[in-house]
């Protein structure tokens, strides 16, 4: 399995990942003070998936 090159994506993709990632981190930081006080099952599991695409983009999944 090899790697993908980030610089081969195009710039309009670099960008809008660059760009994600600056928002995801206070997105799931607000999703969790609100799954606290109002946990609903769409807040879980919107939360879950927060927190997996925040790890994927961090460490370089996506």
């Amino acid at each position: 399995m090899s790697k993908f090159k980030h610089y081969s994506y195009p710039p309009w993709l670099r960008q809008t990942r660059a760009i994600c990632v600056q928002f995801i981190i206070p997105l799931t930081v607000f999703q969790g003070i609100r799954t606290i006080f109002l946990p609903t099952t769409f807040d879980v599991i919107l939360l879950a998936i927060f927190i997996l695409l925040a790890c994927s983009l961090f460490l370089e999944w996506l």
